[in-house]
């Protein structure tokens, strides 16, 4: 399976001339919710901002068999939400599709 959209960036232009730093410092931070018993919520925030998030949502509920939305939240802008613990899922997408290095995630949680 190809996901078109995910490889039309490059995600290392902007990056090489400073462009991506935003108030987390060019971080994507992955993170855990507890919701209910043993409900969980996974969340990532610094995506850049030139990537649908839509879509990179659309393959994650593909790949990893869960449901997951885009949020607007007033003080870190678009965050995407998981069903489940997807943390290692996410950071291997990530990855995968050459949208972040390994050394850019920034992964929270017990």
């Amino acid at each position: 399976m190809s996901v078109q959209n995910l490889q039309s960036v490059d995600p290392f232009a902007a990056a090489s001339e400073g462009l991506n730093e935003g108030a987390q410092g060019g971080l994507i931070h992955i993170r855990i919710q507890q919701r209910n018993r043993r409900k969980t919520l996974t969340t990532v925030q610094g995506l850049p901002a030139e990537y649908d998030l839509k879509k990179i949502v659309k393959t994650c509920k593909k790949e990893f068999a869960c449901n997951g939305t885009v949020i607007e939240h007033p003080e870190y802008g678009e965050v995407l939400q998981l069903q489940g613990d997807q943390r290692e899922n996410i950071c291997q997408l990530l990855t995968k599709y050459d949208l972040a290095t390994s050394s850019q995630l920034k992964v929270h949680g017990f």
